[in-house]
């Protein structure tokens, strides 16, 4: 298997179609991601072929696809270990800045 690398700067986003390419999956996909809020656009009300994606949401869609391949995850599922991740590292930090880390 050959790794892959994509780097994202904000000044060129990915559309739904590269962020697709970039994570081996359809444009469909990448829809439902944003329909599960795995992934959030600033136009939700846009046409997907509108839709722009940065490195986190690269990042994010990637963990998505992990989880679904490694165990078997649905999106709804996938959305919900990724927010409690997500607050898991916040709260973590908070701790750490209060010396409680």
């Amino acid at each position: 298997m050959r790794a892959v690398t994509t780097t994202v700067i904000d000044a060129a986003p990915l559309t739904v179609r590269e962020l697709a390419r970039a994570v081996g999956a359809e444009d469909q996909w990448v829809v439902r991601l944003v329909e599960v809020e795995i992934l959030h656009v600033d136009t939700p009300a846009e046409p997907p072929e509108r839709w722009h994606f940065r490195s986190a949401d690269l990042q994010r869609a990637l963990a998505a696809r992990r989880l679904e391949r490694d165990f078997g995850a649905n999106l709804d599922t996938a959305a919900l270990i990724l927010d409690l991740q997500s607050e898991l590292r916040r709260l973590r930090a908070v701790m750490g800045a209060h010396g409680l880390g």
